[in-house]
């Protein structure tokens, strides 16, 4: 084991490594030979899967079960697993057969997901399930708020909060800008901006609550493209 990865894994983890025969194990390509990762990966990606089904369903309570199904597959595809082998420099420590080093493996999205799911199993075996569920909380808590401007069971304005805490952004400012409208029948105006970077989005509403609503909706249309959430 290379000792510039123990670095890495102490931060990761947060406790102290006990059997870093794993780890190697976990970064070890099957072009290396038969003692590589695969088993690791197998079980990493169970592990995967359950805690971010756990977790999604305890935080959408109103979503069914196609949306929570479709979810969990854009968390834990090949692509978003890789990005966060990326994020975590896994190529570095990557030991790969010399046909994959010739062609670029240690930056190929399948053998970084693989890489990745593999180093969950070996922290679940090392640390136990405990350790394991949180350190996949720290790595998706983005990526599951992320998930939250577009399913059901928080209202907008909570959406679009989680999802600025999520990025560490300043917290939107919300003021009324104008009002409508005979006393029984008046028309809220709201704006919603974002301090850091002053885009700005008015809602309407016959009330100023559900103008606000209205106003963080279109933010949060707004910074997915256009698509609604």
């Amino acid at each position: 084991m290379s000792p510039c990865l123990d670095p890495l894994l102490q931060d990761l983890i947060e406790h102290t490594i006990e059997r870093l025969d794993l780890f190697e194990q976990a970064l070890t390509h099957r072009s290396v030979g038969s003692h590589n990762n695969e088993r690791l990966e197998f079980l990493g990606d169970a592990l995967l899967g359950f805690v971010i089904a756990d977790k999604l369903l305890q935080q959408f309570p109103m979503a069914n079960e196609g949306d929570l199904s479709r979810a969990r597959a854009a968390l834990v595809k090949e692509e978003s697993l890789a990005a966060q082998a990326r994020a975590l420099n896994l190529g570095h420590y990557l030991r790969l057969g010399s046909g994959e080093l010739r062609t670029g493996g240690y930056a190929r999205d399948s053998i970084l997901a693989d890489a990745f799911e593999a180093l969950l199993g070996a922290v679940y075996l090392d640390q136990g399930f405990p350790a394991a569920e949180k350190l996949i909380a720290k790595l998706f808590a983005a990526p599951l708020a992320q998930v939250a401007t577009h399913l059901p069971g928080k209202d907008p304005k909570t959406r679009l909060q989680e999802w600025l805490q999520a990025q560490h952004r300043e917290l939107p400012e919300y003021a009324v800008v104008d009002v409508s409208g005979k006393q029984h029948d008046q028309q809220f105006a709201v704006r919603c901006r974002l301090l850091d970077s002053g885009q700005e989005t008015v809602g309407l509403g016959t009330s100023r609550r559900r103008a606000e609503q209205q106003a963080a909706t279109q933010m949060l249309t707004a910074m997915n493209g256009g698509n609604e959430t």
